[in-house]
């Protein structure tokens, strides 16, 4: 399901005393289709008066452009338009559907701020003679092939979610198949399953684990190419994760950093006692989620595992490379004995 969101702002041009357009540009997006996208038809209206303040009921010019970063950054789309006002005083646009300046732009990066400035001109070409401009911010969350919408973290010079991923399509839509049988799951290295080698499950097959600890997905399900992450989003390399590591003090500390806080025992958190040295000071907020292995699923409250994107070897490789975290230490633990057909969690990283 994809979430709305509206913004407004007012702004007044006035032109060498002979014309005012006080206008309000108001505009409603789709959070999936602006990080991905194109905005889609911002909706725009202004009310133009004379001088005197009466109707003027002719026709003006507006552009209309996006900038990046801060108000006076680089425009990354513009558009201009021309058209008459109605008989109360109104003229109404559809961002989207101007006379383009410059190139189409393929989408606007999530995350990023983004500023919209308005400019107008009267029907004679008589150009404003103040640059007024009002601004937008924009910070769209990644939101994947099902609708979910991640919260996100930056750590240092990456930028990752929050959350553990719970898509169960590829980013084409292509449905991943779901193996909720232990016996079906272990025979995937031979046999594959309906939709070929990838699946994924729920903890225990309780859906009712996905809201807080998503998916438990095999490698094959993250290799594919037709992408598990949204777009502009992508499972972290092995290299990727040691860069968090490092960040955060090194492999022996960083899982402290990056674990949830509290017990279940003492009734603050999702770990089992004693959930040594976590403070979550990264943000990264690491869930123990558990895994899934020949025989079934394990370890939750007690461990939480995240797969790389990077095979252990490719000669061929039965192994990628993992990092896990535990209630009975701080370290971030990086192993290469991920079984390929081991469900492990996803957490998806910033191109």
């Amino acid at each position: 399901m994809q979430h709305n969101s509206k913004m407004a702002a007012c702004a007044i041009y006035r032109f060498f005393g002979i014309l005012f357009i006080a206008f309000c540009f108001a505009f409603m997006f789709q959070k999936q289709a602006f990080s991905q996208s194109v905005p889609q038809r911002f909706s725009y209206q202004a009310v133009i008066r004379d001088g005197a303040n009466q109707v003027l009921n002719k026709s003006v010019g507006i552009r209309l452009s996006i900038l990046q970063g801060s108000e006076s950054g680089t425009a990354v789309y513009a558009e201009t338009y021309s058209d008459n006002t109605n008989a109360n005083d109104l003229i109404s646009l559809q961002m989207g559907g101007g006379a383009v300046v410059g190139s189409r732009i393929s989408g606007l990066a999530p995350n990023t701020l983004y500023y919209v400035r308005a400019y107008a001109t009267n029907g004679a070409g008589t150009a404003y003679d103040n640059q007024v401009s009002f601004t937008t911010a924009v910070s769209t969350n990644p939101t994947d092939a099902d609708g979910n919408t991640y919260t996100t973290v930056t750590i240092g010079t990456q930028v990752w979610m929050k959350e553990n991923l719970k898509v169960s399509k590829y980013r084409n839509g292509d449905p991943i198949g779901e193996v909720s049988d232990a016996g079906q799951w272990a025979a995937i290295w031979n046999n594959g399953t309906p939709t070929g080698r990838a699946a994924w499950c729920y903890y225990n097959n309780d859906a009712a684990n996905n809201t807080t600890y998503g998916k438990l997905y095999n490698w094959y399900a993250v290799a594919d190419p037709r992408g598990l992450c949204p777009t502009g989003w992508h499972v972290p390399s092995d290299a990727e994760w040691t860069i968090l590591e490092n960040f955060l003090g090194g492999a022996s500390v960083a899982g402290g950093k990056m674990k949830s806080t509290g017990t279940i025992e003492a009734g603050t958190g999702l770990w089992y006692a004693p959930n040594q040295d976590a403070t979550n000071s990264s943000g990264f907020t690491a869930f123990p989620g558990g895994y899934r292995y020949y025989g079934g699923t394990v370890a939750f409250g007690s461990n939480g595992a995240w797969w790389s994107s990077t095979e252990f070897s490719s000669t061929p490789s039965t192994y990628a490379w993992f990092r896990g975290v535990g209630r009975n230490g701080a370290n971030s633990g990086r192993s290469h004995y991920g079984h390929k057909t081991s469900g492990y969690s996803v957490r998806c990283l910033r191109d």
